[in-house]
């Protein structure tokens, strides 16, 4: 993907000189002739780096500098006056680069050269950091007993690395993102991790994607292929929607796991491989079996190892704040310029929401809020869709009661469903810690703690 860069000057001959430039350099250029318009761009193009002229015809340039930065934005500042005020002014605001008009084109691009870099390191360092907390123990599964079961379940099924793994849930909860982590946690882990929808594949296709063909094994086949399975040597194959599969295939399946060998599509030959096998099916396979559209001896050889995922809304409030306080941690690093915190009627919704698409569902909404909400301080409910910020219907008859009763009421029932556990509890009342105690005083709520008041 080429680096792209934003020009904002008033100046159209400039604006022209320089888009022609950077155009031959390679780069994906937009062009802005005032301050608005080029703020209007950069939340649209969001390039990775922003060519600022401090002469605007509508705006003071050290302003859209600032309002650039506050959104993750790199600038390079072009200036007709070379003072050191100026100078000054520009690095306090974090500018990139302040070059004084007539600018060296050379000197130009190897400075925004530079600062590509240094956005594409950043991005990867971001992304690199998103992985590892995937693998942070697995506490951002949740902390309830049911849940951080279900973690040392995917601990111990990482380590028996030579076993095929199923998983069965509703379609969202996150099998894709558990086959990953149990291939990362595995002695597999330097290996590739292959994934594979079967869903909607023909016995045909699906049986060259896997397992390759030879040449002349169908009217396309002009030469040998080899398959996924032979691709992912020493790692692990994710097979999402095992359900879907043929039943001739299911009878190659079962070969690979029982002799560790697979032929190609049109082939004759039995060829060695050693991987892993994870699938994942949000049918009921036991009826598929009934039914003699699974096969038996593949079910079973795959319901030994079979770990269950449950629905969002079958999971406690407190794993449920977990899981969305994993999604804005992620999103924020991968989303410079979003915001990583939401508002406590948001956290509510969020957590009260019925999510029938699960994890999915719920990492759309959060990840399209932030967009919405790019450059402000959290999300507010003007961020969530129309059917979420009216919030769970229920009995609207009003009843009087003063506010500071509501708020003890409130804090009390959150305090007793963490266990007088204050960080989380001022967590999801979106609170300070220390505010969420002097309230506790204001309204003597001294609950018996257990020494888990924290």
């Amino acid at each position: 993907m080429p680096d792209s860069v934003l020009l904002i000057d008033g100046d159209a001959d400039m604006l022209q000189t320089l888009g022609d430039y950077f155009d031959k350099l390679g780069y994906e250029v937009g062009r802005s002739g005032s301050g608005e318009d080029g703020l209007e761009a950069f939340e649209r193009l969001r390039p990775d780096v922003v060519i600022l002229d401090l002469e605007l015809p509508d705006a003071e340039g050290l302003e859209v500098l600032e309002r650039v930065r506050s959104r993750g934005g790199s600038v390079i500042l072009l200036t007709d006056h070379g003072d050191g005020e100026t100078a000054v002014r520009a690095m306090q605001r974090d500018a990139e680069h302040l070059l004084t008009k007539p600018v060296d084109l050379h000197h130009l691009a190897a400075a925004a050269a530079r600062v590509c870099e240094n956005v594409r390191l950043a991005r990867e360092n971001a992304l690199l950091r998103a992985r590892e907390h995937e693998l942070e123990g697995l506490e951002s599964l949740g902390v309830s007993p049911a849940i951080r079961e279900l973690g040392r379940q995917i601990e111990l099924l990482a380590a028996s690395e030579r076993s095929a793994v199923l998983l069965t849930g509703e379609g969202g909860t996150g099998k894709g993102w558990v086959a990953r982590v149990i291939h990362q946690l595995s002695p597999r882990a330097n290996g590739p991790f292959i994934a594979v929808s079967c869903a909607g594949r023909s016995a045909t296709f699906l049986d060259s994607q896997l397992f390759g063909h030879e040449k002349g094994a169908f009217g396309d086949a002009r030469e040998r292929r080899r398959g996924l399975v032979e691709l992912a040597e020493s790692g692990t194959v994710f097979l999402d929607e095992i359900g879907d599969v043929s039943v001739e295939l299911q009878l190659k399946l079962l070969m690979l796991l029982e002799a560790k060998t697979f032929r190609r599509l049109g082939g004759t030959r039995e060829l060695p491989v050693d991987v892993r096998l994870v699938a994942a099916t949000n049918r009921d396979l036991s009826a598929e079996v009934a039914a003699g559209r699974f096969r038996q001896d593949l079910f079973g050889r795959l319901s030994a190892m079979a770990l269950h995922l449950p629905a969002v809304r079958e999971r406690a409030r407190e794993d449920r704040l977990a899981l969305v306080t994993r999604m804005l941690v992620d999103l924020a690093l991968q989303m410079p310029g979003c915001p990583g915190a939401c508002s406590a009627e948001v956290l509510d919704r969020l957590l009260s929401g019925p999510w029938p698409g699960n994890v999915r569902e719920m990492r759309n909404v959060v990840e399209r809020a932030m967009i919405l909400a790019r450059g402000a301080r959290e999300l507010g409910l003007e961020h969530l869709p129309a059917d979420l910020r009216k919030g769970a219907a229920g009995d609207r008859r009003h009843q009087p009661q003063a506010l500071a009763e509501v708020e003890r009421v409130h804090i009390e029932k959150t305090l007793r469903f963490h266990g007088g556990n204050r960080t989380r509890a001022a967590l999801e009342l979106g609170i300070s810690r220390a505010t969420l105690i002097n309230k506790i005083k204001v309204y003597g709520l001294e609950l018996s703690r257990g020494g888990r008041g924290r």
